[in-house]
């Protein structure tokens, strides 16, 4: 299991080598930027539904399903995302990939299970510019890069076969720079004026997952997690520079630091509730609604004008199939196919308008023989935003792929 694990990040790290920022969007350019799925990509291509307890697979958005794994689990993805920018005038293409997470867990016993890992929070990743036309008219370019990043230890507990359990501890960590640089047609200096923010603060997420059996084959599934609202410390610095312009070219003439106190950003308070039905290893329909508490969230800096935030609101709906999970015959009888959607309003209100998330997921999973792990495929077709009130719609593609690799562990011999 341990080559395995190796060879595998191995392999992934070489094909993510050159990735770039997690993301494209236009409206990372405020808060902390795009907050990204926190989820693996099985639940991902079921709308982002969590409810279910599994033997196998990490569940990463609440952490008591840590409890109900039965085999030591290491998973690892990556998603390639295009989006196609529309405005009333003006179209334009990007594309990012990006690695989602890195998430090992284990059976600790019959009560406990224990995970680990790291993933993304949020990530910037925009290129603005305005142009204007004529002479002696300002002309501007903005620019985004980093994220924030978060690094878990999960512990679950069993209180019976039915109900359990369990919290995340995490610790946020991250930089992100922002940069605008200011021109003036027919001159031949600019001013650039960059700002840098180092992130950090422990963050914490607490899960219960319940299932009782209805009849012989049929499972009623419930959960709810609870995030507080805590905050996390921001080390500030800002310089300008005097910039000459030339022929592809930005040369520095003179630079001054600007003194930026440090700050403290609020955490959004989010809690979850869910539910769902189906026979186990066979089939399942989930929905879940999320309500996230932005009172008190803020840009990193007081300098932009035209956004607030307000209480969000997500919806997903999903589930999965099998045939016939102990099929010896027939390869796609034991394949998982999987489908959702989501419509979230993510409480970012930009120029009076509400930026809006939906989309349209499916998936599959693909075992391996003769082990208990298998390759994840999903796939998100998506629109945020809106080409009202000056605004940029987003229509993304988003493509995913993981490995899960799953083996038991300290299992007692038997023979010598």
């Amino acid at each position: 299991m341990i080559k395995r694990i190796l060879l595998s990040v191995s392999l992934f790290m070489s094909l993510v080598a050159h990735a770039q920022n997690g993301t494209p969007s236009i409206y990372s350019f405020y808060g902390i930027g795009e907050v990204t799925f926190r989820g693996s990509v099985e639940n991902r291509s079921m709308g982002g539904v969590a409810v279910f307890t599994d033997s196998i697979h990490i569940n990463l958005q609440n952490p008591a399903s840590y409890g109900s794994l039965k085999v030591t689990s290491f998973s690892v993805a990556a998603t390639n995302n295009k989006t196609r920018f529309v405005t009333n005038s003006v179209n334009d293409n990007a594309g990012r990939t990006s690695i989602d997470y890195l998430a090992f867990a284990i059976p600790i016993s019959k009560k406990f299970g224990a995970g680990i890992g790291v993933l993304p929070y949020s990530s910037v990743g925009y290129k603005l510019q305005t142009l204007a036309s004529g002479t002696n008219t300002n002309n501007r370019r903005y620019e985004g890069s980093g994220g924030l990043n978060r690094v878990f230890f999960s512990l679950a507990y069993n209180f019976s076969e039915n109900l359990s359990f369990g919290t995340d501890l995490q610790y946020n960590f991250g930089q992100i720079e922002t940069s605008t640089l200011a021109t003036i047609e027919g001159v031949q200096f600019g001013s650039r004026e960059v700002s840098l923010s180092a992130l950090s603060g422990f963050t914490f997420n607490t899960g219960f997952m319940y299932r009782r059996k209805v009849g012989k084959k049929n499972t009623l599934y419930s959960s709810i997690t609870y995030t507080p609202g805590t905050s996390i410390n921001l080390n500030n610095s800002r310089s300008i520079a005097t910039v000459l312009i030339g022929a592809n070219t930005e040369n520095i003439q003179s630079e001054t630091e600007v003194i930026v106190p440090d700050s403290k950003l609020k955490m959004p308070q989010r809690i979850t509730f869910g539910a769902g039905f189906g026979e186990e290893r066979h089939w399942l329909i989930g929905a879940e609604l999320a309500l996230t508490s932005n009172n008190g969230f803020a840009n990193r800096f007081d300098d932009i004008q035209n956004v607030n935030y307000e209480n969000g609101t997500k919806i997903s709906f999903g589930g999965y199939f099998i045939p016939k999970y102990t099929a010896f015959n027939g390869y796609f009888n034991r394949v998982t196919y999987r489908a959702g959607a989501r419509f979230e309003q993510s409480g970012l209100v930009v120029n009076g308008k509400n930026i809006e998330d939906k989309a349209v997921t499916f998936g599959l999973g693909l075992p391996l023989r003769g082990t208990f792990s298998n390759i994840n495929l999903g796939c998100e077709l998506g629109k945020r935003g809106t080409k009202a009130a000056g605004l940029v719609e987003e229509r993304y593609t988003n493509i995913s792929i993981s490995l899960s690799l799953n083996d038991r562990w300290f299992v007692k011999r038997k023979y010598d």
